[in-house]
């Protein structure tokens, strides 16, 4: 028999060890790759989204300062059209508060596909030592 065609136990680990080392190798690069777009992702979205808050936050106060002058000249007190106004206010913004800091839980963040490659990895190995 030619030992080409039937290679022995040692060529099978050693191969073995390669193949798993470059993997290992491959997969590490795949994870470091994902989280740098994710944290990119956030990073650019973090920037965008205090840009926004910015704007509409001044924007928010002079439209609420025109709804309390408006309820004051509907005939409601200045006091009591503040105090209406900024309730309503209050109560969106804790819903609004409440669901953004659901919405920004860390598994959004976590790497899905390399996780799903190393499951498929580790089944292959698996078969391969059996």
């Amino acid at each position: 028999m030619n030992t080409q065609d039937n290679p022995s136990l040692a060529t099978l680990v050693t191969d073995l060890a390669h193949h798993a080392t470059t993997l290992v190798q491959t997969e590490t690069r795949l994870l470091r790759a994902e989280l740098s777009e994710k944290l990119s992702k956030a990073g650019t979205g973090a920037a965008e989204v205090l840009g926004g808050a910015i704007c509409l936050l001044a924007a928010l106060l002079v439209l609420l300062q025109a709804l309390v002058i408006a309820l004051t000249r509907a005939g409601l007190g200045a006091g009591w059209s503040s105090l209406l106004v900024g309730g309503v206010v209050a109560i969106l913004g804790a819903i609004l508060l409440r669901n953004g800091m659901a919405s920004m839980a860390p598994s959004e963040l976590t790497p899905d596909r390399t996780q799903e490659q190393l499951r498929r990895d580790a089944s292959v190995i698996k078969e391969q030592v059996r």
